[in-house]
């Protein structure tokens, strides 16, 4: 008797089951039967397809723009062109091993720059860099190992760029960044004081050169980017010692960022630990400031765990609902006061001063998917995907009102969204 009530329990229960609705295979039709994916996902891989350069409105090819589009480009773009425009970087690398931000053919060098990059490997090109930031050379790792990952051709690291191999040359980019920007006394990488992962510092007109006027900062992003070259520089190497070093050294960082600039009572990283004195004016709490672009790459480079991206995430649209901005892709919150950047900057909720920037909240999307916060990031991503449709292009930032500002055809976020549309739909094919 007693094992017949536990058969007929075990059969309700099965059958119990069975009935109830799967909310995981409820969420993969949905995202199956997306027509606005497929829309999106076709225009952002035709916008990919015009070109490496950041996007209209923008001749030069950038490294940390082409980090975030160059694995749709893998799909869609000859491999050959792809290793060449990577291969050119390496050839405008400096003799300090510094890796620059971009390049252009010097007849479209039209703007006024103080110091350009010229190298005798690339006679045709010339570099350019905003040396207020510190994430050039940890774009360009992560391109390569993109790269690699995407077309399986691992031979690009053996390629001979004026008489250095390109693995030989990432190795002294990490070096470089190890003498010119790194901090002793917390043990991570610094650059000029910005608004979170931006490249305007707001004590010059200019605002993108590292000179007498700028505060020397850590911030997550920089550092948190150096994990993720860090981890990349691992998987390619076939060294055992090389992989130690780097596993080490990653291991440093991470600790420190969590040490450092983790605040563990709020949940939250905090904006800057500052080198020089504060540039932030008396009576503001910068401590406040949620930076939402660096707690993204924080959740890329594996330092929060899923209890805490759920925290972050809740925090973010929090911030977003305060705020009046249209989605996560907002930089900031609350925003600097105004009148502490320069030009448009200095007007709240304009550019990297609180704009809102698909290129980093599909990021964001991304890493909810990769975290198992999936119906959020279903839910998330809806505001980016309905005004890339309505604005008929991918624009490279929003301002108050979900106004698109900027280049309007951004491969920065075409790319993103592309990347966070392909994760949805790897997560719906493999729920059953």
């Amino acid at each position: 008797m007693k094992v017949r009530t536990i058969l007929a329990g075990m059969a309700c229960a099965f059958l119990a089951s069975c009935a109830a609705p799967n909310p995981n295979l409820e969420l993969a039709e949905a995202i199956r039967n997306d027509q606005s994916f497929h829309q999106v996902d076709s225009m952002a891989r035709a916008v990919i397809g015009q070109g490496l350069n950041a996007g209209s409105g923008y001749s030069q090819i950038w490294a940390r723009d082409m980090n975030t589009f160059i694995e749709t480009a893998c799909e869609i773009t000859d491999p050959k062109v792809l290793r060449e425009a990577i291969l050119l970087f390496f050839a405008l690398q400096q003799p300090n091993d510094e890796m620059i931000d971009g390049y252009v053919l010097k007849p479209d060098f039209t703007w006024n720059d103080t110091c350009p990059y010229y190298s005798d490997a690339a006679p045709e090109h010339v570099g350019f860099k905003n040396t207020v930031e510190t994430d050039q050379e940890t774009s360009l790792i992560q391109i390569v190992g993109k790269y690699i990952r995407k077309t399986g051709d691992k031979s690009i690291l053996q390629q001979d760029v004026a008489g250095r191999t390109v693995m030989n040359r990432m190795e002294g980019m990490v070096d470089y960044l190890l003498r010119e920007r790194y901090n002793e006394e917390y043990g991570l990488l610094f650059g000029a004081m910005t608004a979170d992962w931006g490249d305007v510092q707001p004590n010059d007109d200019f605002g993108c050169d590292f000179n007498e006027l700028s505060s020397r900062a850590i911030d997550v992003y920089d550092n948190t980017m150096f994990i993720i070259a860090l981890d990349y520089l691992k998987e390619m190497s076939d060294d055992e010692a090389a992989k130690t070093k780097w596993q080490n050294l990653r291991d440093k960082i991470a600790q420190n960022v969590r040490k450092h600039l983790w605040d563990d009572a709020n949940k939250k990283f905090i904006p800057h630990i500052y080198i020089d004195p504060s540039p932030i004016p008396a009576g503001f709490d910068e401590n406040k400031i949620h930076y939402h672009g660096g707690t993204t790459i924080a959740m890329e480079a594996g330092l929060l765990s899923k209890e805490e991206v759920g925290i972050v995430n809740a925090q973010m649209l929090e911030n977003v609902r305060l705020s009046g901005m249209p989605s996560i892709g907002l930089t900031l919150y609350p925003t600097y006061p105004e009148g502490f950047f320069r030009g448009g900057m200095s007007k709240p909720y304009n550019y990297q001063n609180g704009g809102d920037w698909t290129w980093f909240g599909g990021r964001t999307i991304q890493q909810l998917i990769a975290h198992g916060y999936v119906q959020e990031a279903y839910d998330e991503i809806r505001p980016m995907i309905d005004r890339v449709i309505q604005n008929k292009g991918f624009f490279e930032w929003y301002g108050m009102g979900n106004v698109p500002s900027g280049s309007g055809h951004f491969k920065g976020s075409a790319g993103t969204l592309a990347k966070a549309i392909e994760m949805f739909r790897e997560w719906a094919d493999n729920q059953q």
